[in-house]
């Protein structure tokens, strides 16, 4: 009997992409100005995620009483371990992978 098993870096469904990326530094997109950079340790099929090494950085943009000028403020800190609520994530995006 042949075996038919698919190899493990074929990409068929979203949820793939995120498998190939486990234990790779990860790009996540959150709501409200987050953004994240780490290794990804797990996910569930809600995009709960387990980061570690992570770099958080948050934009917020304030308005100038004088100027109406919007000026846009970034805050970066370290973490070490992170969980991720899937429903605060906007993206995910994978390190980049020669031929894709």
């Amino acid at each position: 009997m042949a075996d038919t098993q698919e190899p493990s870096n074929v990409i068929e469904e979203p949820f793939d992409l995120i498998r190939m990326s486990l234990d790779e530094r990860v790009y996540v997109k959150m709501l409200n100005g987050r953004e994240l950079r780490g290794k990804l340790f797990a996910y569930d099929q809600h995009l709960n995620m387990v980061l570690g090494d992570v770099e958080e950085t948050i934009t917020t943009v304030e308005i100038d009483e004088d100027t109406y000028e919007e000026l846009f403020k970034s805050t970066k800190r370290s973490i070490q371990m992170l969980f991720v609520r899937g429903d605060g994530v906007i993206l995910v995006s994978p390190p980049t992978r020669p031929g894709y």
